[in-house]
């Protein structure tokens, strides 16, 4: 015969496991420090401002 599980019990060790990984996602999507957001901000306008003045203009208009 096979083990005998609690239902109950597997449901909130699955839920806990569920809001472990959603709370690993938050922290490296939202834990960074302020200095790291505006430095990553600061890139990607000068990655912009960079691609903006390679862009060549058409002549016909």
């Amino acid at each position: 015969m096979g083990e005998i599980v609690n239902l109950r019990r597997a449901r909130k060790v699955r839920d806990r496991r569920a809001a472990e990984a959603k709370a690993a996602e938050n922290r490296t999507a939202h834990g960074r420090t302020r200095a790291e957001r505006e430095t990553t901000e600061a890139n990607r306008e000068l990655e912009s401002r960079r691609l903006d003045q390679h862009r060549r203009e058409d002549p016909d208009g």
